[in-house]
């Protein structure tokens, strides 16, 4: 269970965008790498190739990415059949993605978190002796035929009332969070260990001093390259 607690943050504008630089940087490397993990492009015949011509996207080596978005390396399919994969753990950069093929691939073990957080994932083409991730009860349908193991339709493991879970702590949400997983957010004006702290999360003064020595770090380290080269 993953517990995370709704709050309104209140950081910095420099902070913020050190940040963001960072995590965008590292984000879209992983992106990359995925498309790339075999050789060759996704085929408009396959699973992923129809979905990715319907659903009006690019293809990038083995990914779907999708148009008109945010983010440039938004992935919504991806092809990693036939590429000679015996293990598969956490897919870094494709948690995006509404279709996966995994098909003709001589796979040994799938991780049981491997697809956590892949909330989107709604269609997943498997080798038949491979059972679908978070088990039976994940997916509104399974099928095997041609040498495959086709999961359908990902299910909400929370309740189907949308609102509190017996699995969520009181004054909390349950939310989806992959095949067989859920996490747990706080309710409005709910935050801390089992969210058992009502009120505004003290966001400035946990993460005030964090940006500040940030911010003073970074200028240090300015300040020295600068007398460096001067020296020079």
């Amino acid at each position: 269970m993953k517990m995370k607690a709704q709050c309104c943050w209140i950081e910095p504008i420099v902070f913020i965008l050190i940040f963001k630089a960072c995590f965008n940087a590292s984000n879209q490397l992983t992106k990359q790498q995925v498309c790339c993990l075999c050789g060759g492009t996704v085929l408009n015949g396959t699973m992923v190739g129809q979905f990715c011509s319907s659903s009006a996207g690019r293809i990038d080596g083995r990914c779907c990415i999708k148009n008109n978005t945010d983010d440039p390396e938004h992935i919504i399919g991806l092809d990693l059949s036939n590429c000679s994969l015996t293990h598969v753990d956490y897919i870094q950069g494709a948690d995006t993605a509404s279709i996966i093929d995994l098909s003709l691939n001589p796979i040994v073990n799938i991780s049981d978190t491997a697809f956590q957080g892949f909330r989107d994932l709604n269609y997943m083409i498997l080798p038949q002796d491979m059972n679908c991730p978070g088990g039976n009860a994940s997916w509104q349908q399974i099928e095997v035929k041609y040498g495959n193991r086709y999961c359908e339709g990902q299910l909400n493991m929370c309740n189907q009332t949308g609102q509190l879970s017996m699995n969520c702590p009181e004054n909390s949400l349950c939310a989806p969070y992959g095949p067989g997983f859920y996490e747990c957010s706080c309710a409005e004006k709910y935050h801390g260990y089992k969210c058992l702290r009502e009120g505004e999360f003290p966001a400035l003064q946990v993460f005030g001093p964090l940006a500040a020595s940030t911010v003073v770090i970074s200028f240090l380290l300015w300040a020295t390259q600068r007398r460096k080269a001067k020296s020079v």
